[in-house]
């Protein structure tokens, strides 16, 4: 058939039904390489066409580029400079508040230092024996004997005859408790009133057997137990006794307050004790101004005060403070 359509120099309908298809083929072909119109968007390129003599605004500037690449370091030391400049204004209004701040806190930390060691010392003064208290002549060393607790004894037999009493007409070493009964843990010893220094034999600081003192062995029920039977100089008007624990020394020395306890009884008062226990109170303690002193007024002394003057300091900042206390001496 495409022989016959050859010689015959005709055209075949297959020949002219594909020329007609490339014909149009070549068409569409065509529209598409066609140029865009000026300020359409090519859909080939995905770019749009720019009207001859116009910017185009997709187009990257050089500052855009400058500025998607960093910083210079010229630009870098402007703005360190000025940074500082502003710090350096801010610091100068600001130092002064810190300043204060800082030395308000240091002196309520001082002050805290100094009330805390006042307090301690207070506390365990009201509990010293009656007429123990004691200050050395220097007025950095002052000592008492601290109490645990007290009672009274029995001096007279019950309705019914019964009853142990405490003998002072001889050596006792066993009586039965009025009221409430101390509790004591061992080494304890106890005082029948006490009057002090120049009151021997009435005098718990004094050497044995010259003395108001005498060891606790035990306490079982209502019923003390001495270690040792013991002849008390005196008896109390009130039936009073005291448990007393160890001997207390509070002391300004090297700059520092330091309490001393448990040591040995001494009829002298020792500067500074030896051996027992020992704990730093405060420190940066002006030991020039460090003072302890005691007084005492009324009938026999019953009535005493202690002074305590305590200065504390720091980084040129000082707090300096004052206290009394009241003692009772009645035995």
């Amino acid at each position: 058939m495409a022989t016959a359509c050859a010689t015959r120099r005709t055209r075949c309908p297959e020949e002219s039904s594909m020329f007609k298809v490339q014909s149009s083929t070549f068409k569409v072909q065509g529209s598409r390489l066609k140029h865009p119109e000026p300020g359409t968007r090519n859909p080939e390129l995905g770019t749009r066409n720019i009207e001859p003599g116009t910017r185009n605004p997709e187009r990257v500037t050089p500052g855009a580029r400058r500025l998607a690449l960093g910083v210079t370091l010229v630009e870098m030391i402007v703005v360190i400079a000025i940074t500082g400049i502003v710090a350096a204004g801010v610091a100068i209004f600001i130092r002064r508040p810190v300043e204060g701040y800082v030395d308000a806190a240091r002196r309520a930390e001082l002050s805290d230092i100094a009330d805390t060691a006042l307090r301690r010392i207070t506390r365990d003064l009201r509990a010293a024996l009656p007429n123990s208290i004691r200050v050395d002549a220097s007025g950095k060393y002052i000592e008492f004997l601290q109490t645990s607790g007290g009672g009274r004894y029995r001096a007279e037999l019950d309705s019914g005859g019964g009853g142990d009493v405490l003998d002072f007409t001889g050596a006792d070493s066993v009586f039965d408790v009025i009221g409430p009964v101390p509790t004591v843990s061992g080494g304890e010893f106890l005082v029948v009133y006490n009057l002090g220094a120049g009151s021997d034999p009435a005098n718990a600081y004094a050497s044995p057997p010259n003395n108001n003192r005498q060891a606790i062995a035990g306490i079982a029920g209502s019923t003390v137990t001495l270690s040792a039977a013991k002849l008390f100089p005196f008896a109390s008007p009130g039936r009073r006794f005291q448990v007393v624990q160890y001997p207390v020394t509070y002391a300004c020395e090297g700059g520092v307050l330091r309490r001393y306890w448990a040591y040995p009884v001494s009829p002298a008062q020792p500067v500074p004790p030896a051996g027992g226990n020992s704990a730093l109170l405060a420190t940066n303690v002006n030991n020039a101004t460090c003072n302890f002193s005691y007084a005492t007024a009324g009938a026999g002394g019953r009535t005493g005060v202690v002074a305590l003057t305590l200065e504390v300091s720091q980084s040129n900042e000082t707090v300096r403070l004052f206290q009394q206390v009241h003692v009772s001496n009645v035995p």
